[in-house]
């Protein structure tokens, strides 16, 4: 009966607030949420988290020493794909955000490279961006990575000290030195973590390009002991 009286309800809604696919437009059936059926069947995963010194790492071990990482879906400015990473990045799509991280954790999960990390850490916003988008989307990733993981998420231990300008109109030398010691590291947090054990975190961002972000994150946590895994929503390349 339940079901029946839901599953009116959710007609009426879509009757009066027709929602769409964010990636193909068309409109979402009773049991759709965002993505319809069939662009969640196309989506261009890396399979990333099944090779060994797959793109991602190599990307980020020129930078600093990563224990292993992987992306899951390819991110091409010129496919409808990107409007999953624009609509939960500027577009509020919380809950989004979250189904996709469950969706990389259970990835994740399934590859050996990941067993060893003990706490998930999303790649913190300054307060004042926080503040003004109303919330972190690597956060809400790192919630549905962690959740399938069964891992605490862990968002004391890394900080943002300087409110640095969006990396995403920014190109190569001048990613790097926008968010050049832009983090930090709670050294009271993080001594408590290791006094539990706790020194092998997966560290997650919404896009991967060209790793600068994660390796200003990274060399904070590494000077403080830390060994680091790392994984995105998306990745910029083929």
């Amino acid at each position: 009966m339940m079901d029946l009286i839901e599953q009116m309800l959710r007609g009426l809604r879509d009757l009066f607030f027709p929602r769409k696919c964010v990636v193909c437009g068309r409109f979402l059936g009773l049991d759709e949420e965002d993505v319809c059926a069939a662009c969640l069947e196309g989506l261009p995963m890396t399979y990333q988290w099944d090779i060994v010194q797959n793109a991602a790492f190599e990307r980020l071990a020129r930078r600093f020493e990563v224990q292993d990482a992987a992306s899951l879906l390819f991110f091409g400015t010129e496919s409808n794909y990107r409007h999953i990473l624009y609509g939960i990045k500027y577009g509020n799509r919380r809950r989004l955000a979250l189904r996709m991280g469950e969706l990389l954790g259970t990835k994740l999960s399934e590859s050996r490279a990941f067993k060893g990390c003990q706490i998930v850490a999303p790649v913190p916003l300054h307060p004042l961006r926080r503040w003004k988008r109303g919330y972190n989307q690597a956060e809400l990733i790192a919630r549905g990575v962690a959740k399938v993981m069964g891992l605490p998420v862990e968002t004391k231990l890394l900080q943002r000290k300087r409110n640095t300008k969006t990396q995403t109109k920014l190109q190569g030398a001048a990613k790097t030195k926008n968010v050049q010691g832009a983090f930090a590291v709670d050294t009271r947090r993080a001594a408590d973590l290791q006094q539990q054990g706790i020194r092998h975190l997966l560290l997650i961002d919404d896009t991967l390009t060209t790793g600068s972000t994660l390796a200003a994150c990274a060399a904070p946590l590494l000077a403080a002991g830390f060994r680091i895994s790392c994984t995105t929503l998306a990745f910029a390349g083929s």
